[in-house]
């Protein structure tokens, strides 16, 4: 049993707290208002199995995750299978480690000496240990955790001298001036690019430094000379130097995420493309600066009030990443690791397109080409597209005179002969002899990282045998935010977006059918206090479709159903799970498109989430499906007549077909806007 409500005076709140601090982060999920009280919260685990000897209280219980493991320094020194003999040096040489480092504990004012200490003793040991008779993956996950533990002792030993170090890239306009916003920051830079990194290495101790050495650690080909101040006898608060003079190799390796998907819409796991990062939110920077110093050996000149022993090697290093000064909106410095991306980012929109088979309408394409390139660049940009097609505009010169600067460029695509299916258009700027065919954008939050997120310039079109009823009004309420309605607007069905602000003064009566978004109650609240006047468009005639809601208890507690009913989390995860039609002399399967099995298939991501486990028997369900091993789900999409008009909650994720232009979902949704209105003998 866990107190996780027991307060830690370092965190200055409880562990449950600082857990909730953490999650408040996730804000797409509706987490940003959460919190939990003080107090007693009891967590309760069981344990299933162990591989060490059982260390139990009198009771019977562990007291503690970590009774029975050894946390000690010296246990890396087990674990080596065969090898362990092979390294009869390794034990002893952790063990003068650890009391050095015991000793540092106990009396923080006086940590330097026995911390530069324990650092000699790891960096000895590290090289010996690579040169050991010991075999994989022995050796290496014991080579691991010791040069993590030498990276600790190196940050312990800085923190206990005062020595830090900056290494900032300098601005556009050149070192001293004031920082640029972050619009203007050089926060990355492309392949042939010229910069300067400063680095400024502080000795904050009482005593005098020598600075051994300063280096950049750089993939190759990426310095190109550097300067760095003579005088390296560092004196108390006193500051050293450096400037390395950088270009970026046309071969650099881009700043993309370590992981990713060949078809997002598609594969359902990620690929991890660099395994030494499998554990870490970010790749590790390309560009880190390291220096290594050596306190004087001088019993008159003292370190944190304690003077080292007279003949003591002991050597420090300090090291820190090179990152990017801005100001942000609201004038406050920050600062973001110097990322590569390509010269020239070029972007498809809208990605996707939904297209009625037999359609003779132009195709809309816009592709909006930016520039990271300090200077003049020019390009030529062209579309490739199916054969047989044919775009108004063959191609299109793009000209920037600097860095940041974008255009877009609108493109009119005559298609060919259409037949169900998918196609696709690519957008290709040629400059310099090389092509560019992705685009990117920054993913980034003041209490997070930055992250470039790439995408291919294509435009993917779906071709899609759909019949949409001419008589059909649509009004759209925007819940947390999916791409239906640009996928609706394709098919050409009118449709106007209402804001949930406007919900109380606007006559519902001119549409035929209203949609709520995802998640419309759980972020809108107006949808909430308005509940009832849906529920009278209902009554008076009109179609309502409720999409999933995650709010789970204040959907329920909300009644705002109109019969009751029950939300569940139940979901189906597979996409490709069955689907059985529990209702199939339902107009909803039948106009304006017949529905038959074959429209279940080639849907993405999920069937669907949230659906109803409960509901009155007034509710019709209209289909089932279910995961493998697992009952039946028959809540995902209900329907009832309430008054003259139509109410359907669905659970389905449409809002992850549309966009993906699966045909049988599209053909399905039209159905749903069309329910309640069909033509006599259809119902």
């Amino acid at each position: 049993r866990l107190n996780t409500g027991e307060p830690n005076p370092r965190l200055g709140m409880s562990y449950i707290q600082f857990a909730m601090e953490g999650l408040r982060h996730q804000q797409s999920q509706g987490a940003a208002q959460w919190k939990v009280d003080a107090g007693d919260r009891f967590t309760y685990y069981k344990l299933v199995d162990s591989t060490l000897p059982g260390v139990v209280s009198p009771d019977g219980r562990e007291q503690s995750f970590f009774d029975g493991i050894d946390t000690s320094l010296t246990s890396l020194a087990t674990g080596l299978g065969n090898g362990q003999n092979r390294v009869p040096f390794l034990k002893e040489s952790l063990a003068q480690a650890e009391t050095k480092i015991k000793q540092a504990t106990s009396d923080p004012s006086h940590a330097a000496e026995p911390l530069l200490a324990a650092l000699n003793i790891l960096n000895d040991t590290i090289p010996r240990v690579i040169n050991a008779d010991v075999t994989e993956p022995y050796k290496a996950d014991l080579l691991d955790r010791l040069r993590e533990k030498r990276q600790e002792c190196e940050e312990a030993v800085d923190l206990a001298l005062g020595i830090t170090m900056e290494a900032t890239v300098v601005p556009p306009k050149g070192p001293g001036t004031p920082l640029p916003s972050e619009a203007e920051a050089l926060t990355a830079v492309s392949p042939g690019e010229k910069l300067m990194v400063v680095v400024k290495l502080h000795n904050g101790s009482s005593g005098k430094i020598f600075v051994n050495d300063i280096a950049l650690d750089a993939p190759d080909g990426w310095l190109s000379s550097s300067y760095r101040d003579e005088e390296r006898n560092l004196a108390p608060k006193g500051d050293f130097y450096a400037n390395f003079w950088l270009r970026v190799p046309l071969t650099a390796k881009l700043s993309r995420p370590y992981w990713h998907r060949e078809n997002p819409e598609t594969d359902s796991l990620y690929r991890v493309d660099n395994s030494e990062f499998a554990t870490l939110p970010y790749a590790t920077p390309n560009l880190r600066v390291r220096a290594r110093f050596t306190p004087y050996h001088d019993a008159k000149l003292a370190i944190m009030g304690h003077a080292l022993g007279a003949g003591s090697s002991a050597s420090g290093w300090v090291s820190a990443q090179v990152v990017t000064p801005f100001h942000d909106d609201g004038n406050r410095s920050r600062f973001r690791p110097l990322a590569v991306v390509p010269a020239f980012s070029v972007l498809v929109e809208p990605p996707s397109q939904v297209i009625p088979l037999g359609s003779h309408e132009e195709i809309p394409v816009t592709v909006r080409v930016s520039s990271n390139l300090s200077g003049a660049s020019k390009g030529k940009l062209q579309l490739e597209l199916p054969e047989g097609w044919h775009a108004q505009l063959e191609s299109a010169e793009v000209r920037f005179t600097g860095r940041s600067q974008g255009q877009d460029f609108d493109f009119r695509v005559s298609p060919g002969d259409l037949s169900a299916g998918h196609q696709q258009i690519r957008a290709i700027l040629e400059s310099d002899g090389a092509r560019y065919t992705e685009g990117y954008s920054l993913v980034t939050r003041e209490d997070l990282n930055a992250l470039y997120y790439y995408q291919p310039a294509v435009q993917r079109l779906s071709v899609v045998d759909v019949k949409v009823p001419a008589q059909l009004k649509v009004a759209y309420i925007m819940g947390a935010g999916d791409e239906i309605p640009a996928a609706l607007r394709h098919l050409g069905i009118d449709l106007q977006m209402l804001n949930a602000n406007d919900l109380a003064k606007t006559d519902l009566s001119q549409f035929s059918t209203l949609v709520l978004g995802i998640r419309a109650y759980d972020t809108q609240k107006e949808v909430t206090t308005n509940n009832k006047k849906l529920l009278d468009y209902v009554f008076a005639g009109g179609t309502l479709i409720v999409q999933y809601n995650a709010g789970v208890g204040d959907f329920n507690s909300g009644r705002f159903t109109p019969y009751p009913a029950q939300l569940s989390r139940a979901r189906v995860s597979v996409e490709e799970a069955p689907v059985e039609i529990l209702a199939p002399q339902d107009g909803i399967f039948h106009y304006p498109n017949e529905i038959t099995p074959q429209d279940f298939d080639g849907w993405v991501q999920e069937r669907g989430l949230y659906f109803m486990d409960s509901w009155d028997s007034r509710f019709l369900a209209l289909m089932a499906t279910q995961d493998a091993g697992e009952t039946a789900q028959k809540g995902g999409m209900l329907r009832a007549s309430y008054g003259k008009g139509t109410y359907i909650y669905t659970g389905y994720a449409f809002f992850r077909q549309l966009p993906a232009g699966v045909p049988g979902a599209v053909r399905l949704f039209v159905n749903l806007l069309s329910a309640g209105h069909e033509p006599q003998g259809k119902q």
